[in-house]
């Protein structure tokens, strides 16, 4: 049994993986960089590490020294947590051969499904339905009309090793193809290290539905259900719900077993996601996601089962504990990514002191956080400060605790997407279940109910900054 895990992230994702740990009775070792030496995760771990400055490239990314202080603390394994290093294959690869366990798929997989070519190729063969499209785009123009043949237009181009909507062009007529096709590899080699691209029809207001996934060692795989991840900006989720409105009994089960063939095809192993394009009754595959991910806490409300634990106990060659008849739906959940942004001026991120910080509580509520009082947000990575997660025995309940839980919510010094929130709770499209990935872009109201909610709230935001400077 391994004794002690590096955790290779930080903030709210680092605290989650060490809290698992905790109860399991494992050690823990944070690795940090200077810009978060104060942080929360640093003081919960056992033991904490500098990494080096606060650029990720010299810190987070830095896989040597990552695995020199793992093997330096005597950790016996790594959980990296999602984003930096979680789906790198050469990261998993490193452990491996420093003898150090690396808690996510082995770098075969990871390679795969982080081409999404290759990933889109295997979903064929495991006879999950894809969107009409290509493979890499040739160079010639002609050859490339051909082989699209009457897909037709809106087309959307995507860097095959992309992620987070970096690179997509949406083409409309040749001349935008023409464009996005010299415009997005430059973006995709930037970004990504290789310049391959390829094309798919565009779907016009899809739904993004995820099933998680759970795979051991021995082959056995199970789903736990979808999520709804419909609730977008620029790409990026913003809130997720299990289960969906979207899905008959029928469908769920139909895109649950599709989701787990293609798992136990590609030899996966650990926890993860296979995530669909949803519109007009029918599913298409979109990519694999090889991680745990932000969003899992609301699959841990409706089921009970705790992914990161299952994660760890994966990694050390034990079965899973469950079977796909064991797994069993309670409720609803709802989460709301919490940022220091502003959405009132385009989402620019906010970083700075928190002044004043208290997260709310109650009956089915749930604050994941990497924040505290007195902590400053640096600029140089994503400005999460917690995820929020309510549960209801149905939505309406779900979301009446959302509002709730939305109201006692204190974040003083820095500003947040917490109006955002609250005004997409009280939405009535969203509270009908009428979701697409362009909600967020096409609700024309949203924004003078934004500015309704900041006026409402700003009276006892003026008494709660009043009451910290006080305090401080």
């Amino acid at each position: 049994m391994i004794s002690k895990i590096l955790v290779a992230n930080r903030g709210e994702i680092a605290v989650r993986v060490m809290r698992a740990c905790r109860e399991l009775g494992i050690n823990t070792v944070a690795v940090y960089s200077e810009a978060d030496k104060d942080a929360f995760f640093t003081c919960y771990a056992d033991e904490a590490f500098l990494l080096g400055p606060a650029p990720a490239t010299l810190s987070y990314l830095n896989m040597d020294k990552i695995i020199e202080i793992a093997k330096a603390s005597g950790a016996e394994a790594i959980h990296p947590g999602y984003g930096f290093l979680s789906e790198n294959p050469a990261f998993s690869r490193a452990c491996e051969k420093a003898g150090i366990v690396f808690i996510g798929p082995p770098a075969s997989v990871l390679e795969l499904t982080g081409n999404k070519i290759t990933a889109r190729e295997e979903a064929v063969k495991a006879g999950v339905p894809v969107i009409p499209g290509t493979g890499e785009c040739p160079a010639d123009f002609s050859v490339l009309q051909d082989e699209l043949g009457d897909i037709g237009y809106p087309l959307i181009v995507k860097p095959a090793g992309g992620g987070g909507g970096i690179g997509m062009v949406i083409a409309r007529n040749d001349n935008d193809l023409q464009r996005a096709l010299s415009s997005s590899p430059e973006m995709a080699k930037k970004y990504f290290g290789v310049s391959s691209v390829y094309i798919e029809k565009y779907i016009e207001k899809p739904r993004h539905i995820e099933f998680q996934i759970l795979a051991d060692t021995k082959g056995n795989v199970v789903h736990l259900g979808e999520r709804e991840c419909s609730i977008q900006r620029f790409h990026s989720k913003v809130i997720e719900e299990a289960p969906s409105t979207a899905l008959s009994v029928e469908l769920r089960e139909q895109m649950g077993t599709a989701a787990v063939n293609l798992a136990r095809s590609i030899g996966y192993v650990g926890a993860g996601t296979i995530e669909f394009i949803f519109s007009e009754g029918r599913y298409y595959f979109l990519e694999v996601n090889a991680r745990i991910q932000v969003e899992h806490a609301v699959t841990e409300m409706t089921t009970g089962i705790d992914l990161v634990k299952e994660q760890i106990n994966i990694a050390t060659g034990l079965d899973l504990s469950v079977k796909q008849e064991d797994i069993k739906h309670y409720g609803w959940a709802i989460e709301c990514r919490v940022n220091a942004e502003d959405p009132l001026r385009n989402f620019m991120p906010s970083p700075g002191k928190i002044s004043g910080y208290r997260s709310p509580g109650g009956v089915g509520i749930r604050v994941d956080s990497g924040v505290h009082q007195g902590y400053d947000i640096p600029d140089c990575y994503h400005p999460m400060i917690s995820k929020l997660v309510a549960w209801g025995i149905d939505r309406n309940e779900a979301i009446k605790r959302m509002r709730r839980a939305l109201s006692e919510y204190i974040i003083v010094g820095v500003d947040t997407n917490l109006t955002l929130h609250k005004a997409i709770m009280e939405n009535p499209r969203f509270v009908s279940g009428d979701l697409d990935t362009d909600f967020i872009a096409r609700e024309v109201s949203l924004l003078a109910d934004m500015q309704k909610v900041k006026e409402r709230d700003k009276p006892a935001q003026i008494r709660m900054s009043r009451i910290f400077e006080e305090l401080s």
